[in-house]
């Protein structure tokens, strides 16, 4: 039997209940680097343990890929993938873009994900049949746009500087064409796009929790996700999104150039 909505809700209110009270707390931030600055902090760690829980309690034959506690179960036919705080230097800074990921794959292939935003209250979901919005706004079922070309577009990324050589030339060039472009919103980009407000997300040196709950987010709402080269998204690594097939095209020819 698979997860239904109602148990999605159930683990970010389970995440939620761990990070909200520590944003904008003064916590203590961990480097989970000896050379460079990668954050960690307790609000993250303490979320996927109230995630884990629940999923070891209701689901106990599936696997679990977390980006804090490890790995179990990755051969297993159900993997749930879990980001606890997707944006951790947005969330130490005080910027409310961070966001709650949660995936879950079938054999390799997301069919279920939430988007979830603590601090707005939004949460963006996807079934195997379509995805839905709640907050603020009311709820709603989600929808992408077609802005028509690569000109029209408003695109995102989280940082230019994590690109670099021929990936930075390259986004560069797509930077430049789009009629508008806007840094450092983590997953919350992906959650705009599938509701139909950005047309273009651009990253790279992603990892399979940063993707996994916002694919089938994206998909269901009519878009598209991908990896530079064409391949499922699963994975992470390089990724593009896109509101509409034409916008897709015009960008990744770019991406793609030789």
């Amino acid at each position: 039997m698979l997860p239904d909505r109602s148990f999605f809700n159930l683990l970010a209110e389970a995440a939620k209940a761990e990070t909200l009270p520590r944003f904008r707390s003064g916590l203590d931030v961990a480097n989970k680097l000896s050379s460079g600055f990668d954050p960690v902090t307790e609000g993250d760690q303490a979320a996927e343990v109230a995630i884990r829980k629940l999923i070891e309690a209701h689901f106990p034959d599936h696997g679990i890929l977390g980006e804090e506690h490890g790995s179990i179960g990755l051969d297993r036919e159900y993997v749930w993938v879990v980001d606890p705080i997707d944006g951790t230097r947005a969330f130490i800074s005080g910027v409310p873009v961070w966001g709650t990921l949660i995936g879950l794959y079938k054999n390799g292939r997301a069919i279920m994900g939430m988007i979830e935003q603590p601090f707005t209250g939004e949460r963006y979901f996807a079934d195997e049949t379509a995805s839905f919005y709640a907050g603020p706004e009311g709820e709603r079922r989600l929808q992408v746009r077609d802005c028509g070309a690569l000109s029209n577009a408003i695109m995102f990324t989280t940082s230019p500087h994590l690109f670099a050589g021929t990936e930075m030339e390259r986004y560069r060039e797509i930077e430049s064409q789009v009629r508008l472009f806007r840094y450092g919103t983590d997953c919350y980009a992906y959650a705009l796009l599938a509701a139909g407000h950005v047309d273009l997300v651009v990253e790279n040196s992603l990892k399979p929790y940063d993707v996994g709950g916002i694919i089938p987010v994206i998909e269901r709402a009519g878009g598209i996700i991908t990896t530079w080269d064409g391949g499922r998204p699963e994975n992470g690594g390089s990724i593009i999104a896109a509101g509409s097939p034409a916008v897709y095209e015009q960008a990744v020819a770019i991406l793609r150039r030789q």
